[in-house]
């Protein structure tokens, strides 16, 4: 259900659950994160997060929720590996992003949606707490009082809205994604590893 693909130091991970919305188990989750590790240890110049089908992912597995995923250790440590990346990292929006799924989307340096997502992140109506370093993150992002819509007031932001707020960097068709992508990775895939850690270290 997870897909990994590294082509030229460019790292694509792919979450393909589309029967489920994309919804996360914790193995999933871990495997995500060691894909995360890996592409650090071989030196990625960019680690792209991908949904197959029409949402992106709906956050944990409902069961897996219940059972206690929800509020487990393993969403921190996958945002705080895709953080620590020392490449250019995207987050492909091919739809609605909700829930947990968040975590390791604001941790990207870029978030680049098609007109039909949706972002939500319904902490307060589902009774959890966010992950630690998710309302830092959003606040960075999009201000207190915005991180404090999606949090607190539990709106559902468009694509448009999460434009004009910077919690997307760009809206594009779905059948324009891959060569959005192509385009945003190709200066860093001609570039030495060591100036992509550069430039990154400075920003």
């Amino acid at each position: 259900m997870i897909h990994v693909d590294d082509q030229e130091g460019i790292w694509t991970v792919t979450i393909d659950r589309p029967e489920k919305a994309n919804s996360l188990t914790r193995d999933m989750l871990i495997q995500i994160t060691e894909a995360a590790e890996a592409a650090e240890a071989a030196k990625a110049n960019a680690f792209i997060l991908r949904g197959k089908g029409k949402v992106f992912s709906a956050g944990a597995d409902l069961d897996e929720a219940r059972a206690g995923l929800a509020t487990d250790w393993v969403w921190e440590k996958l945002s705080g590996s895709v953080a620590s990346l020392h490449c250019l990292t995207i987050a492909a929006l091919n739809g609605t992003l909700a829930g947990g799924a968040m975590g390791m989307v604001l941790a990207c340096d870029l978030r680049i949606a098609v007109p039909e997502a949706k972002i939500f992140y319904p902490v307060m109506k589902l009774g959890f707490m966010p992950q630690p370093s998710d309302p830092k993150r959003l606040e960075n992002l999009v201000g207190p009082a915005r991180a404090k819509m999606l949090l607190m007031a539990g709106q559902k932001v468009g694509a448009e809205e999460a434009l004009a707020w910077g919690l997307v960097d760009r809206i594009v068709a779905p059948e324009a994604m891959d060569e959005t992508l192509e385009a945003l990775v190709a200066d860093v895939k001609a570039a030495d590893h060591a100036h992509v850690v550069g430039i990154k270290a400075l920003l």
